[in-house]
C-alpha cells in the first residue's frame, strides 16, 4: 500500500547538503524509531532532527507539517511490513500455516533485538487514535486491511492445500489473527519477554477449524 504525499518546498532548506545524502529520507528513518517507542502525540520533533543533524528551520523543507511528517512515516512503515509479510507468506517453500508461524518468529526476533522498546508502529498508532490527526484514521485502517488481506490469502491457500477445514472463514480469522496479534505484541514488549507472543500464536493455531 502506497500513500500519495507530496513533497512540500517551503521553509529553510539546509545550507548545506551532500548530493548522496536522502535528508527527507533519514527523517522518516528517525521518526520511525521515536514513533514506534513514544508514539506520536508524545514524540516531538526536535530529537528527531537532532539525530539527524537537521536545523529545526529546515523541517519544512521536507514536510509541511507534523501530520505529513506523520502520515510519511505511516507509509514507509506500512510498505517495509507488507514487505516483510511477504517475505515470509509467499515463500512457497514451506506449507502455508508455516509460512505464518515463520513470519511469527522473524516478528520476535526483531522485538527481542530492538530490547521489547519497539512495537507496531499501526498498532501503537490505532491505540492513541482519538488523539491523533483526523487523516490518519482511514490510512491506519487501510493498513490494517491490507495486512489482513495477506494473511487471509495465506489461509486460502491452507484450505486449498486441506490444511485447513473447508468451511472456516479466512478473512474473519485473519482479522482475528491481527486483533490478537497487536494485544499480544503490546503484552510483549511490557513483559519483556515473548511469551505473551508465544501463548497467543499458539491457542490461534489450536483454534483453527482442521
Amino acid at each position: 500500500m502506497t500513500i500519495s504525499i507530496t513533497k512540500p518546498r517551503r521553509g529553510r532548506p539546509p545550507k548545506n547538503q551532500s548530493g548522496n545524502r536522502d535528508t527527507r529520507a533519514e527523517l522518516i528513518r528517525s521518526g520511525l524509531e521515536q514513533l514506534t517507542e513514544s508514539g506520536f502525540s508524545a514524540s516531538g520533533i526536535d530529537p528527531i532532527l537532532k539525530k539527524v543533524g537537521v536545523p529545526k528551520g529546515s523541517f519544512y523543507h521536507y514536510f509541511n507539517s507534523k501530520e505529513a511528517f506523520g502520515l510519511a512515516v505511516i507509509d514507509s512503515y506500512a510498505n517495509y511490513f507488507s514487505h516483510k509479510l511477504d517475505t515470509h507468506l509467499l515463500d512457497d517453500s514451506y506449507p502455508a500455516l508455516t509460512r505464518i508461524a515463520n513470519f511469527v518468529a522473524d516478528a520476535k526476533s526483531g522485538l527481542a533485538h530492538h530490547q521489547f522498546k519497539r512495537g507496531c508502529l499501526i498498532g501503537n498508532l490505532g491505540q492513541e487514535v482519538d488523539l491523533l490527526p483526523e487523516s490518519f484514521r482511514p490510512i491506519l485502517s487501510d493498513v490494517f486491511i491490507a495486512w489482513q488481506n495477506r494473511i487471509a490469502a495465506c489461509l486460502e491457500l491452507a484450505k486449498a492445500n486441506h490444511d485447513l477445514s473447508q468451511s472456516a472463514d479466512t478473512q474473519k480469522l485473519a482479522e482475528y489473527f491481527w486483533i490478537g496479534w497487536e494485544g499480544a505484541v503490546s503484552r510483549t514488549r511490557l513483559t519483556q519477554d515473548t511469551t505473551p507472543i508465544d501463548n497467543y500464536f499458539y491457542h490461534f493455531m489450536a483454534g483453527l477449524p482442521r
